[in-house]
């Protein structure tokens, strides 16, 4: 079965693939690494290889068997365009999305050029959405130019952990931006300042904000549980999104 989330800008989860490769300072201290191991050691299947690359085509379908209209975050715990995913198996995860027309689906990648080389030759569903990690300057910015280059109708990036203050960035063919601060014992520090430069461009620029999460620690600069931190940036609370495909 596919899971509930626990992430605010989402309702399910779907993985029909696991694992994953570290490649930037956004992997650092990745969450799905350490749940994958976690659930390896309950002999919960499907991680029996930890967070080595699987591909699960069993998981394929799921989607297909819910008829309640749901908002999908496609490989939670892996990244659909990972060098190791044959692109005929994510020929078959496109397939399902778009079959399942009823549902929304949220891609997310670091791997924005292997993204783009794929969606080059074909045509992405309305009820996709695919967005980049931009976590930082000099490795999650240029992925937003090559998001750009992808012919969809929902472009995102998800900002989280954001590690740095981005500067000016260009939102142009841009509809949805997710910030968020990192969480975990080893995790980095936020300013407020940051996040809130991306909100004021998102609204200059007419672009949906959603703030996540402070993560650990919170804008005074204190190390607290994610929980007792918020999710409250500038006096309230973000939670802008998209229309889904056909309640435009």
């Amino acid at each position: 079965m596919s899971s509930q989330s626990d992430i605010e800008w989402t309702e399910q989860t779907w993985n029909p693939t696991v694992g994953c490769t570290k490649i930037s300072q956004g992997c650092k201290h990745c969450y799905a690494e350490k749940m994958a191991l976690r659930l390896r050691a309950m002999g919960v299947r499907g991680y029996e290889n930890g967070f080595d690359l699987s591909l699960i085509p069993e998981r394929l379908e799921q989607p297909l068997r819910r008829r309640k209209p749901t908002v999908y975050f496609v490989n939670s715990m892996s990244d659909l365009f990972h060098e190791k995913v044959p692109f005929p198996f994510i020929e078959r995860v496109f397939n399902v999305m778009s079959e399942a027309g009823q549902h929304t689906f949220q891609v997310l990648t670091k791997r924005a050029e292997r993204m783009a080389k794929f969606c080059r030759t074909r045509s992405v569903p309305d009820n996709v959405w695919l967005g980049v990690s931009v976590e930082n300057r000099k490795q999650g910015v240029p992925r937003i130019e090559v998001l750009r280059e992808v012919d969809v109708r929902v472009r995102f990036l998800s900002i989280e952990p954001l590690l740095e203050d981005l500067g000016r960035i260009n939102l142009n063919g841009i509809q949805w931006v997710i910030v968020g601060g990192e969480s975990g014992k080893k995790a980095r520090p936020m300013q407020e300042a940051w996040a809130t430069n991306i909100q004021r461009q998102c609204d200059q620029a007419g672009v949906a904000f959603f703030f996540k999460q402070w993560g650990t620690w919170g804008a005074d600069g204190r190390r607290r549980s994610k929980k007792a931190n918020g999710r409250d940036l500038d006096g309230r609370v973000w939670d802008g999104m998209p229309e889904r495909a056909g309640c435009i």
